[in-house]
């Protein structure tokens, strides 16, 4: 007899995944009265539905919002209190815009662009480091000396008076405190008193906004009460320079396909069973990228230098460093057993100093010549937003013959007229380096790392680097985000192309790829070979155009941050076309106090705070992370609140000329061509 369950199968509960209408289906809105009209409808049906409408409706279905999409823009169940979800300047007839505005903004002014680029005319200059006045210096000092004596004082009578919330910090049963050095002090007395600022959680796409979960503390941030509130906030925190973290568009839906035809995981080490055909795709994509022969793909930006540093040096090798590198080479160093020296940051004459000087004396005790040499930088600084002098630092490797390492894990895609990093900026070719890393987290909104160098180089490192054979294989989704918006960086070439490339079949896979050659012009288009057959790009992204006004968007967005903080009078450090935007606050109670009066404005923004250890103990900052997803309103928003703030906090002690606030906003471009 059959099974009732068979005869009778219940119908399906309702998946929260399911797809709501496709903007696919939606009539085209390509003036600016059906867009109103469209804001309009939405407004009023989110009024009869006790909600609020959301983000700003494309003017176009085509290129970047497609059927992809979760959810439409029209039925998104979020508010425009803080005045995020659509544009100030209503677009005009001319105008189409394709993305999302709470993802990435609408801008059409031709005028809010520019090119990073070096002037070879103009020597590469050092950023010169603003002092603040002696009392800020002595009152920051104050500040710590304070909350270091009454957190010991507090520790002291606690363990004594109080033992029950110290028994983690005390020897009990025969066990030794688990963790009771200065890191456990400095992280209950001082960290704590501000961990508000720290770990808030969102929710949605991190773009140009970025959805908060509402949260208090009723014992001095021990513990957080979410009241299941969110606020809309602009997204000034975020590593999102291009702006290819979308949940709308090419590259999403591309990621939505590689899903449904590889799954969500690799399910193996890369060399067991978890290499396929993308992750020989994307090597092959990232060498012809950044002009180097070959490249190979790590699963963690942070492992990248940790787990293959290693494999680069060690026992008799000498690591040159600069004092301000990233703490993934730093632990990569020590784990090669290499010897290591540093010289200031971005002091070339330091540099060769003690090039002359550990060449010429050798290996200590024994002064034998050092086995190889290698000098390790990076191309942005993510603390400081200073940028490498590589012209010089080649200059000097052409001299002194050392190996040459470029961490570009914040300048690949950010910087450049072509995005191509530090060396497409100074229009140095990048053959020269003899390893360029960078990571895939902050440019193309995806994750992981990369090594690029010469191919015999890169086949070693697969099977000395640690990542190679124990750690868990780039799984097929980011691929697919690290293929499709590389490709649209650099434009796809239509078939058929000649070209001078070699076509090599890869021994580990039956898929065929271009393989870089000497002969390659860089940068140039990726052959779409090159590409996955099922990965189908719109016309905006696959030529290239979009991601070029993306570039020229983030350039321009960085210059006016870095121009205008300067001209309001706060000491900021980096280079002008830094994404990358430290404003200096120095006391910690400021910096607290920075974080969160700009989450609690009408137009709530979202910062990273940044204090000792990751900086000098006096050197507290907050780090604004620029992006090309935001809009010059958006960067006036920010000087605005910080003009505020920096009068309220004591925060203007640079010595740059000052203008008004109202000056720098209008004379925006003006700002940008003189830095």
């Amino acid at each position: 007899m059959p099974s009732p369950i068979a005869l009778s199968p219940p119908s399906p509960a309702p998946s929260i995944f399911k797809k709501k209408r496709s903007l696919g289906q939606l009539p085209s809105m390509a003036t600016a009265a059906s867009y109103l009209s469209a804001v309009h409808e939405a407004d009023s049906r989110a009024r009869g539905h006790d909600i609020s409408p959301a983000s700003t409706p494309a003017l176009s279905t085509s290129s970047s919002i497609t059927s992809s999409s979760e959810d439409t823009v029209l039925h998104e169940s979020d508010d425009n209190n803080t005045g995020l979800a659509y544009p100030r300047t209503p677009p005009t007839s001319e105008q189409v815009f394709t993305t999302v505005h709470t993802e990435f903004g609408h801008c059409a002014n031709e005028s809010y662009r520019c090119v990073s680029q070096h002037n070879p005319d103009k020597p590469v200059t050092e950023h010169k480091i603003e002092e603040p006045p002696y009392y800020i210096l002595i009152t920051t000092y104050i500040s710590y000396l304070m909350l270091i004596v009454f957190g010991h004082l507090r520790d002291f009578f606690g363990k004594r008076f109080a033992k029950q919330y110290f028994t983690h910090l005390m020897p009990y049963d025969g066990y030794a405190p688990l963790n009771s050095d200065f890191d456990s002090f400095y992280t209950r007395r001082l960290k704590r008193r501000m961990d508000d600022c720290f770990s808030h959680p969102v929710t949605g796409v991190a773009g140009r906004t970025i959805l908060v979960y509402d949260r208090y503390s009723e014992d001095c941030n021990y513990t957080q009460i979410y009241p299941g509130t969110k606020t809309r906030a602009l997204n000034i925190s975020s590593y999102n320079y291009l702006g290819f973290a979308q949940a709308r568009g090419g590259c999403a839906d591309a990621v939505e396909e590689s899903i449904k035809r590889y799954g969500v995981s690799a399910c193996g080490a890369r060399l067991e069973g978890g290499s396929n055909e993308l992750h020989l795709t994307a090597e092959a994509l990232v060498a012809r990228f950044v002009g180097m022969e070959d490249s190979l793909i790590s699963s963690m930006g942070f492992a990248t230098n940790s787990t293959f540093i290693p494999a680069l040096v060690g026992k008799g090798s000498l690591v040159i460093s600069d004092e301000l590198n990233h703490a993934s080479i730093r632990v990569g160093v020590r784990a090669s057993g290499a010897q290591v020296r540093m010289f200031k940051h971005n002091d070339m004459q330091s540099l060769e100093s003690l090039l002359q000087e550990v060449i010429s004396q050798g290996q200590p005790k024994t002064h034998r010549p050092w086995k190889k040499i290698m000098v390790i930088v990076e191309g942005l600084y993510s603390m400081e937003g200073s940028l490498v002098n590589l012209p010089r630092i080649v200059e000097l490797k052409k001299k002194y013959k050392f190996y040459l390492f470029v961490d570009e894990a914040h300048s690949i895609g950010a910087l450049g007229p072509h995005g191509r990093g530090v060396c497409d900026y100074f229009n140095i070719p990048p053959r020269p380096v003899d390893v360029l890393m960078g990571t895939f987290t902050k440019s193309f909104g995806a994750a992981g790392g990369y090594i690029a160098g010469p191919k015999c180089l890169i086949d070693a490192l697969r099977v000395r680097g640690h990542s190679g054979m124990y750690a868990e294989a780039m799984s097929p989704p980011v691929l697919t985000q690290i293929v499709s918006s590389m490709a649209s960086i650099m434009g796809v070439a239509l078939p058929p192309i000649p070209s001078k490339a070699a076509l090599t079949l890869l021994p580990s896979s039956s898929v065929s790829t271009l393989r870089s050659t000497e002969d390659d012009v860089h940068p140039g288009m990726a052959p779409a070979s090159a590409i996955p057959s099922w990965i189908s790009l719109p016309p905006a992204l696959a030529d290239g155009s979009e991601a070029r006004i993306r570039i020229r968007r983030l350039a321009f967005n960085s210059r006016y941050l870095h121009a205008g903080l300067k001209r309001l009078g706060f000491i900021t450090y980096g280079h002008p076309f830094s994404s990358i935007i430290p404003l200096l606050i120095y006391n910690p109670g400021k910096m607290a106090i920075f974080a969160r009066m700009m989450r609690t404005r009408q137009i709530p923004i979202v910062v990273v705070v940044v204090a000792y250890p990751a900086t000098p103990l006096v050197t507290s900052r907050v780090r604004f992370c620029v992006s090309a997803a935001h809009t010059k309103d958006d960067i006036d928003t920010i000087l605005q609140a910080c003009d505020e703030l920096g009068d309220i906090l004591d925060l203007k002690h640079g010595h740059a000329e000052r203008w008004p606030l109202k000056q720098i906003m209008k004379r925006s471009a003006e700002l940008v061509n003189y830095v």
